[in-house]
């Protein structure tokens, strides 16, 4: 009986230190997606990208490396540096510009002239630079770089003119 109750003492004593050590920190990778695509008078493209933190803490996000590729074309550079909060479980948006290609242009122009029954499939991918915002413990950064993908459609906005969701 006596060993038994010194067995469990030090079971209680392991799982009492084990309970004392640093909060974990649940970050996982972000999803990012197309809100919303406008032509701009010059012919490039204004992206609207939506950063969705999944991540049980805040994250502080600096950077995005990436590409977009519409209807199996050539990509373009998607590359965009910022200083952009979310809190945990929360989504934000944030404008990048790039400048299509002629096939890009024409593959719109094309879907533009079905009106809302027309739809164009594009993919973003690539990675974001970010890093976990712990406000108990600022000086411990512990930078991360997540890879992300999506895939999708766009389709004209009925009644905006050169704008795509």
């Amino acid at each position: 009986m006596k060993r038994l109750l010194h067995g469990l003492a030090i079971v209680l004593l392991v799982c009492l230190l084990a309970a004392c050590g640093p909060q974990r920190q649940s970050v996982f990778p972000p999803t990012l997606t197309l809100q919303q695509m406008r032509v701009q008078p010059d012919g490039t493209w204004e992206l609207t990208v939506r950063f969705q933190n999944n991540s049980y803490t805040g994250m502080d996000y600096q950077s995005i490396e990436g590409e977009l590729q519409v209807a199996q074309g050539i990509p373009v550079r998607l590359h965009a540096k910022f200083d952009l909060g979310i809190p945990s479980f929360a989504g934000d948006v944030l404008q990048v510009s790039v400048l299509p290609t002629q096939a890009m242009s024409d593959a719109l122009k094309a879907v533009a002239a079905k009106g809302s029954a027309g739809s164009l499939a594009y993919t973003i991918k690539g990675i974001v630079h970010c890093t976990p915002n712990l406000e108990d413990h600022p000086d411990n950064k512990n930078p991360r770089d997540f890879p992300f993908t999506h895939s999708d459609f766009l389709s004209p906005v009925p009644g905006i003119a050169n704008t795509y969701r």
